[in-house]
């Protein structure tokens, strides 16, 4: 079986550092692995629409955003097929054929959803697309038959579900769809990565984001305004490392070489750990460190990204052409299930001459 992967984000903003340590980061390693035989990323316009129906400009506005960011971080079109959810109609088929495998008490139960509905208060009045998100998803990995999806911890329940369907629709039909492998980042420090508020999530809605296209100052500006340890008044107050965000991006982002560059007199992260704990060292310092490090691994991706603002029409063509390339993988898809579940009315000769020769008579 051939190795595919298929991943994506949905055009609601500018990606920022909790989709590059959750998903981004990871695929360019597996692009550039060599390991896949094709690697899908998908800008999803057509799930944001479902809880941004009414501002569908907004949307319209960031899928170049996306598109920016994708290339910026090294995803590259000529190993990746970048595309648009939306110009892909066969998605759309395939997810009203999958709504019948699934039950409406299924979805409300979904954890994903079910903290997406509170999140943007549709208790009351759940707009029937956002409830269907999850099956929206499993059409768009099962469409091209993807072996893997690289996605982040919060993901895990819509992965969940698509496997479900998989099940569901190769048990009442035949065996056609692929069931996909979950690969979540390697660092466990990157499976969810905080907002610089503390939160639990980066969130573009809630304003604690640092964005990957972020300026230097700005991105100064967040990381020196971050929370850290509350109860951390005084530099020779003892530290506390549960939920202080500095240190949990330094899990994600510090490497053992950042020490002689930017902070020499600590040889390691853990031995910053104990001197923080003990008492001693405040926040400012681990921040200005912290900083140094990140300007240093966005900097050349926002270089990136000036070279691909200089060209956005090559921008969209890229995007114009692997919604084409996309479109011809999911359509073959299309015809198997329909085939499965004997909807091929017109393509099936052994039908039309069972009924033919019915009629000769």
């Amino acid at each position: 079986m051939s190795k595919i992967i298929l991943t994506g984000d949905r055009p609601t903003g500018r990606l920022h550092l909790g989709h590059y340590v959750g998903s981004l980061k990871r695929r360019v390693e597996l692009q550039n692995s060599g390991e896949y035989e094709k690697i899908l990323i998908m800008i999803a316009d057509a799930q944001a629409l479902t809880d941004n129906f009414d501002n569908p400009e907004k949307i319209r506005q960031n899928i170049i955003e996306v598109a920016l960011d994708y290339l910026s971080v090294g995803l590259d079109p000529t190993r990746s097929t970048l595309f648009i959810q939306s110009q892909i109609p066969e998605l759309t088929e395939l997810t009203f054929y999958y709504m019948n495998l699934v039950s409406v008490s299924r979805l409300y139960r979904n954890p994903t959803v079910k903290s997406e509905i509170q999140l943007r208060n549709f208790e009351a009045s759940i707009p029937a697309g956002f409830l269907c998100y999850p099956i929206s998803q499993a059409a768009d990995i099962t469409a091209f038959k993807a072996t893997a999806v690289p996605v982040g911890e919060d993901q895990l329940p819509m992965l969940e579900q698509t496997k479900e369907i998989v099940r569901k629709f190769n048990a009442v039909y035949r065996e056609v769809l692929v069931e996909p492998e979950i690969l979540l980042p390697e660092n466990n420090a990157c499976l969810r990565l905080p907002g610089t508020d503390g939160k639990a999530k980066m969130s573009k809605s809630l304003g604690n984001c640092i964005y990957l296209a972020d300026s230097p100052e700005d991105i100064r500006k967040k990381v020196m305004g971050m929370f850290t340890d509350p109860l951390h008044l005084q530099v020779s107050d003892p530290g506390h490392l549960e939920g202080n965000t500095v240190f949990t991006y330094l899990d994600a982002f510090c490497k053992q070489r950042h020490f002689a560059e930017y902070l020499p007199e600590y040889s390691c992260l853990d031995e910053l750990k104990e001197h923080y704990q003990k008492g001693g060292l405040g926040d400012v310092k681990i921040k200005k460190f912290l900083n140094n490090i990140l300007q240093e691994e966005l900097a050349p991706i926002q270089a990136k990204r000036k070279e691909y603002e200089k060209d956005i029409s090559g921008v969209y063509n890229i995007l114009k052409e692997g919604s084409e390339q996309a479109r011809s993988i999911a359509a073959k898809t299309l015809d198997e299930v329909k085939a499965a579940m004997k909807i091929n009315y017109f393509e099936d000769e052994a039908l039309i001459r069972m009924h033919s020769r019915k009629y000769e008579n």
